[in-house]
């Protein structure tokens, strides 16, 4: 008589046919009863283990830190992109020639200092000189003598009508553009401590030359019928950017974010990465890791918002709020945009490492989503669909698929030049469908079997 060998618990429970085959409930408790197993295993420590107590420490210590290098590393990125990327500036300041805060302190600024070169009174005396010249009585010299007051009142609505027709045209948008284009170079030299004749800092104030602006105002004055507007000379006049006492300490700030900015987002993945591998349990190091570059950016956040109110309140007297308001708003507008897309990467990196453990929700999660994909397989499969040998290699390497599409998720995240929080969306999309494929390919057979079945003909001994 002989003895049949035990069940192997890892081979498929054999069917009413004696095949191989197991149900889609029966492989899905299975799963879930393995990966429980595994955790609790995981979560015993030994006491080698409990004696190293630097291994946690260390490993806090190194996500800790991680976290708040990822507030330099956004930042680095930004400054680098604005000082190195001669489009994202365009990008970042071109919406400012729309902003009718910008255009309004604009207008105030060239009008008053196209005013400022024009001579009131000896117009006024160049009138009554040709009214002498052409016969008029005294009593109309008198008379356009007293017309100093109305004269300066209609000359400023004239040359503010004129300024305003300028800045607030289509070919304000691509003069400033452009302008700003070509100054870039400056800007990159104002950020490092020199200057240039665009872009000038002094006194703790970051100013740019509206000199082109004066010369189109004075040119449509001319051609208005206003001929002493031909004698306006050249006029710098200079629209404040930023402002502020500690500018010196801020270029220097910028210069050492901009060196960084190629390098520290890779060394926060590093020593992340680090942490977590020196964490005991890794899973939940993964999660607390992303959670605190969550609660970094969020932070970094809420600093953006302080630092604008008190960049306002210590503005120069006779700057504009409104203007210098958008101006802040426009240089970190692509700095907001990286904080969100860095927390949105957080919690998403966060909920998948929750969503993989043993807990309810997540088993529950799990468990409703492969039995809701493997109902649509069947009805596939009783359609006619053949997975055949894709099927049986999926089952064989559907965790190596899965690490896969992690994978490439993690490098177009980490390779995109400048990820928004659309972009993390999309790919979490992706990544989930991708998933939910590999799934539904998956036909739970093995790809060879494991045992022969015995023959009905065999004697039952």
């Amino acid at each position: 008589m002989t003895s049949a060998p035990p069940p192997d618990p890892d081979e498929p429970s054999a069917g009413p046919s004696g095949g191989p085959q197991a149900s889609a409930r029966e492989r899905d408790e299975l799963d879930e009863l393995r990966h429980r197993v595994r955790a609790l295993e995981s979560t015993g420590q030994s006491p080698a283990t409990r004696r190293h107590w630097f291994r946690p420490t260390g490993s806090f210590l190194l996500i800790l830190l991680a976290s708040l290098l990822s507030l330099l590393a956004v930042v680095s990125v930004w400054a680098n992109s604005i000082v190195r990327d001669t489009d994202r500036y365009v990008a970042t300041v071109g919406p400012l020639a729309s902003s009718r805060d910008v255009q309004k302190a604009v207008t105030d600024r060239v009008t008053t200092a196209v005013l400022a070169q024009v001579d009131v009174e000896k117009l006024v005396k160049e009138l009554e000189q040709a009214a002498a010249q052409r016969g008029a009585p005294p009593k109309a010299a008198e008379l356009l003598g007293n017309l100093k007051g109305p004269i300066t009142s209609g000359l400023k609505s004239l040359v503010g009508d004129t300024v305003e027709r300028v800045v607030s045209s289509s070919a304000f948008d691509t003069v400033w553009v452009n302008a700003n284009r070509r100054a870039h170079s400056a800007i990159d030299k104002a950020l490092t401590g020199e200057s240039d004749s665009a872009v000038s800092v002094k006194n703790g104030q970051v100013a740019i030359d509206l000199g082109p602006i004066v010369a189109q105002v004075k040119e449509r004055l001319v051609s208005a019928g206003f001929k002493p507007a031909a004698r306006i000379p050249a006029v710098h006049t200079q629209f404040l950017v930023f402002a502020s006492e500690d500018v010196d300490e801020i270029k220097w700030y910028l210069r050492v974010l901009e060196i960084m900015g190629s390098w520290l987002p890779l060394i926060v993945v590093l020593i992340a990465a680090a942490g977590v591998y020196l964490a005991v349990h890794r899973r939940r190091a993964l999660i607390g890791a992303a959670l605190g570059v969550f609660t970094a950016m969020l932070l970094l956040g809420i600093a953006l918002t302080v630092l604008r109110s008190v960049y306002l309140d210590h503005l120069p007297a006779g700057a504009s709020d409104a203007a210098a308001g958008a101006v802040f708003d426009s240089l970190v507008r692509f700095l907001r945009a990286g904080v969100r897309a860095v927390g949105a990467v957080a919690l998403v990196t966060a909920a998948g490492a929750f969503l993989v453990g043993p807990s309810r929700v997540a088993v529950l999660t799990r468990t409703g989503c492969r039995r809701a994909i493997g109902a649509l397989r069947d009805v596939s499969l009783s359609a006619g669909l053949p997975l055949g040998a894709v099927g049986r290699f999926v089952h064989r390497y559907k965790r190596w698929i899965g690490g896969v599409i992690l994978v490439v998720a993690a490098v177009v995240l980490f390779t995109w030049t400048y990820p928004t929080v659309a972009v993390v969306v999309w790919t979490l999309v992706i990544v989930l469908v991708a998933f939910a494929i590999r799934e539904f390919l998956d036909s739970g057979t093995p790809d060879t079997p494991s045992a022969a079945t015995p023959s009905p003909s065999t004697p039952a001994a």
